[in-house]
Parts: C-alpha cells; sequence; structure tokens
C-alpha cells in the first residue's frame, strides 16, 4: 500500500483530536448532571475508528455500538447534532429520543449507534448484502468489541458473509474488557483473529493504538470486498481508559489496576501520531492551531445543543414502530 502523506496523517490526527475533545466535553456535561442517559466513552481507542474510516469513501457504510461517539465523528457526523442527541434535544439526530447509544445519519453511512451488544453485526451483514445483490461497489465497516464476538449474532454472520462473499469488514474493537469481565475470563482463546479461520476470511490482528496500521490493515481489507473477494476479521488491540459508562466508578479501578490504566494510557493514539508527524517536520505550532479550532467547533457544538429546544410531546410515538 502507499506511504500516506503528512496532510493525510495530519487529517487523521485531528479526527482523533476532535473524538478526543468531544467525549471529555460530554464527560465534564455529564458529571455536573446536564446530560441525561448514560455516556460510554471512547477516550483511547479513536486511532481505530480513524484509521478504518479514513480508508473508506464517503459512499461507504459503518455500523456502530454503545461506544459510538467516535466512530459518528470519524465518518463524518456532526457534532451540533450529536451533543443536541445527547442532551435530548429536538435538533438531534434522533429528535433527542435516541441518546447517546442510537445516533444514525444515513446520508454519511451511519447506519446506526446500537444498545444491544452484537447488534450491528447482523445489520452489517444484512447491508452487506444488500451492496452484493445490487452489484454495488460499497463496503461496510462493522464495529464491535471483544464480548461481541462472543454472540451467536458474530457467528451466524460470520458465515454467511464468508459463504456469500460480502463486502464487509469486521473491527473487532478489543479493548480487554466485556463491562466489568477481562477478556481472558470470558475467551479461551487469545486472539480473536483466529475465528475468522473457521469462516473463510483473513483474520488480521494490529495494534489499535497506531492510526497508521489500522489504517494500512483496513484498506487492504477495504480493498479486498471491493474486488467481490468477500469480507475480512480486522481485531484492533485497544483499550478504553475511563470505565465502561461514566457511572462506573474509579474509571473502572474496582476491576482493573491504576497500574495497567496508565501502562494503556502511556500508548496514548494520539502522542503517537503527534510523535509520527513530528519526525516528519511538523511543528508544535500545527498541533496546537488544530486543538485551538477542534475547541471552537467543539464549543459551538455545545451551544446549539444547550440552546436547542427540547421535542413536543405530541412526537413521543413517532418513528416508533414496535
Amino acid at each position: 500500500m502507499r506511504e500516506l502523506s503528512v496532510d493525510e496523517v495530519l487529517a487523521m490526527y485531528e479526527c482523533m483530536v476532535k473524538i478526543r475533545a468531544f467525549e471529555e466535553k460530554v464527560a465534564e456535561v455529564y458529571a455536573k448532571g446536564i446530560m441525561p442517559g448514560l455516556a460510554h466513552l471512547y477516550t483511547g481507542e479513536e486511532a481505530v475508528a480513524v484509521g478504518v474510516c479514513y480508508a473508506l469513501e464517503p459512499t461507504d457504510y459503518i455500523t456502530s455500538t454503545h461506544r459510538g461517539h467516535g466512530h459518528c465523528i470519524a465518518k463524518g457526523a456532526d457534532l451540533g447534532r450529536m451533543m443536541a442527541e445527547l442532551f435530548g434535544k429536538e435538533t438531534g439526530y434522533c429528535q433527542g429520543k435516541g441518546g447517546s447509544m442510537h445516533i444514525a445519519d444515513f446520508e454519511k453511512g451511519i447506519l446506526g449507534a446500537n444498545g444491544v451488544v452484537g447488534g450491528g453485526i447482523p445489520i452489517a451483514t444484512g447491508a452487506g448484502l444488500a451492496i452484493k445483490l445490487r452489484k454495488g461497489k460499497e463496503v461496510v465497516a462493522c464495529f464491535f468489541g471483544d464480548g461481541a464476538s462472543n454472540q451467536g449474532a458474530f457467528h451466524e454472520s460470520l458465515n454467511m458473509a464468508g459463504l456469500w462473499k460480502l463486502p464487509v469488514i469486521y473491527v473487532c474493537e478489543n479493548n480487554g474488557y466485556g463491562i466489568s469481565v477481562a477478556k481472558k475470563r470470558h475467551q479461551a482463546i487469545e486472539d480473536i483473529s483466529v475465528r475468522a479461520a473457521g469462516y473463510g476470511m483473513p483474520g488480521v490482528t494490529v495494534d489499535g493504538n497506531d492510526v497508521l496500521e489500522v489504517r494500512k490493515a483496513a484498506e487492504e481489507a477495504v480493498e479486498r470486498a471491493r474486488k467481490g473477494e468477500g469480507p475480512t476479521l480486522l481485531v484492533c488491540n485497544t483499550y478504553r481508559w475511563r470505565g465502561h459508562h461514566e457511572g462506573d466508578p474509579n474509571r473502572g479501578a474496582r476491576y482493573r489496576t491504576r497500574e495497567e490504566i496508565e501502562e494503556w494510557m502511556a500508548k496514548c493514539p494520539i502522542k503517537r501520531c503527534e510523535d509520527y508527524l513530528r519526525s516528519k517536520g511538523v511543528s508544535d505550532d500545527k498541533f496546537e492551531a488544530i486543538k485551538a479550532a477542534v475547541n471552537a467547533e467543539l464549543e459551538k457544538a455545545l451551544k446549539f445543543a444547550e440552546s436547542s429546544p427540547y421535542p413536543d410531546v405530541s412526537m413521543v410515538l413517532k418513528d416508533v414502530y414496535a
């Protein structure tokens, strides 16, 4: 695969900074009691969403998870509409009725985040089948966690996708925990990618904190899918810095050690990308300018959400089908 230009890497760096800043702001407003519902933050995993989504075309699709803010931002979702949805406002992506775990934007190819563990896997597989039946060239990137790879829907979906050679990249974000259960306690295998062999597709494991490595592997998987060669299981080893959700005490330190958390924070994907760009001659002034622009965009999004109206009570059953 070709080497990325400095400008291409800078664009990925900016997107990771945007995801980090968005999540930090969400943590802040949640702690103040401004935001209703739950928040499952993506802090520390930014390189996966960005590396994969920047290997896609605007016409491609993704399915997301309960920890989906990063996926949506990397696929181009509007920060204002996302923040408004988290605030339960009418101007949000789901008119305030979906909240943090259910953001969707079909125009951007975001087929929906999902509060059901593994719920996006069969949706992505169905989308892949639809693409094949209409002889399209689009692909679907399907994000899910290590715990979801134990679900029956995972195995059924990969079996069908492998058999029918569907254009799906199954992206397992292995952050080491299914809620509070360590991976070694819920899986007999060490490397999740070995499961791909049972379904006739390549299984690839990468450093999920290295955005360049993730993007390279994703581009290879996308190329295979577009050629009609079928799906790939891409496992990205990463780590969430905060708890399972914002109500998880001490950032989950009751089931993880402080030392483990700090060890992974030292592997920060944004810092690693910054170090790479410095080696290519990018100055600190450039990084500071990017961060300032992101913060300005985020403040605008926050004001939009705060000033937006709540939905009228007459909207309560609109778009509800079951």
